[in-house]
């Protein structure tokens, strides 16, 4: 199989809420009682874009190169994983022209930092400009309805440069 001009990964992550962690989504430190429970600092949008990207590459998953049995991951910043992913991005010779994303959460509300998300995110060398965050509740039902997790899903689409 050749390649081609344009690629589209998707990509999920979900991580329990738990006492005694910050709450970090898009990069951003959310006032909240509860935080999400990871390796890293388990920022479920910046690796369910990791993991868009990663797929749209074809280069495996976000475990694949950031494994949670790594000391060096521990407590990392999801931005700077993500970084690293923009550079590999280019590397391979394309560029992310558009991340679409969804938030799943009962609570905390989250709209208010979306847009501080997007210029968060866009530390990684995604522009602000091609970022799209939306933010749903799951209407009571399953894990995230009860408050015990948080969730997120992207789409990107990168071009080859």
């Amino acid at each position: 199989m050749g390649s081609s001009d344009m690629r589209i990964g998707f990509g999920y992550d979900c991580h329990s809420l738990v006492e005694g962690r910050r709450l970090i989504i898009g990069g951003i430190d959310i006032p909240f009682e509860k935080g999400l429970f990871g390796h890293s600092d388990a920022d479920v949008l910046c690796h369910a874009i990791i993991d868009s990207i990663i797929g749209a590459l074809g280069i495996g998953d976000i475990g694949k190169h950031f494994p949670d049995t790594d000391p060096q991951w521990k407590d990392a910043s999801s931005i700077n994983l993500l970084k690293y992913i923009v550079e590999l991005t280019g590397i391979n010779g394309y560029e992310v022209s558009w991340i679409d994303t969804t938030i799943i959460a009962e609570r905390p509300e989250l709209s208010p930092y979306i847009e501080s998300m997007k210029v968060a995110i866009s530390q990684s060398g995604i522009p602000s400009g091609v970022i799209s965050i939306k933010a749903k509740t799951n209407e009571g039902m399953g894990f995230i309805g009860r408050g015990e997790g948080i969730a997120a899903y992207a789409m990107c689409l990168l071009r080859r440069i």
